[in-house]
C-alpha cells in the first residue's frame, strides 16, 4: 500500500473518530441540559435539543420509564454509546487497512 494512501485512509478515520465524538458531544449536552433542567428558552438550549433529537431519532422513545431523567439519559444515551462504538471502530479498521 503506498504511503499516500495510507495518509488519506489515516485523515478518513481520524474524521470519522471526531464526528462519532462530536455526536456523542452533543447527545451528551442534552442530557446534561435535561438534568439540570436547563432554560428551554434558551437558543442554545433548542439548538443542542434539536441536534440531539434528530441524531437520537432512531432510538426515541426506545425506553418509556415513568422517571424522566432516566428516560432521558437512556434515551439519549445509547445513541452516543453506540455512535462512539461505531465510530471509533470503523476508524480502527481504516486506519489498519
Amino acid at each position: 500500500m503506498s504511503p499516500r494512501y495510507r495518509s488519506r485512509s489515516n485523515q478518513a478515520a481520524t474524521v470519522l473518530a471526531v464526528v462519532a465524538d462530536v455526536t456523542a458531544v452533543i447527545l451528551g449536552l442534552w442530557i446534561l441540559f435535561a438534568l439540570l433542567d436547563a432554560n428551554p428558552a434558551n437558543d442554545l438550549v433548542n439548538v443542542v435539543h434539536d441536534a440531539a433529537r434528530w441524531l437520537a431519532g432512531w432510538s426515541h422513545d426506545l425506553f418509556t420509564m415513568d422517571v424522566e431523567w432516566l428516560r432521558t439519559v437512556l434515551n439519549y444515551g445509547l445513541p452516543a454509546l453506540v455512535y462512539l462504538f461505531i465510530g471509533h471502530t470503523l476508524a480502527a479498521r481504516m486506519r489498519r487497512g
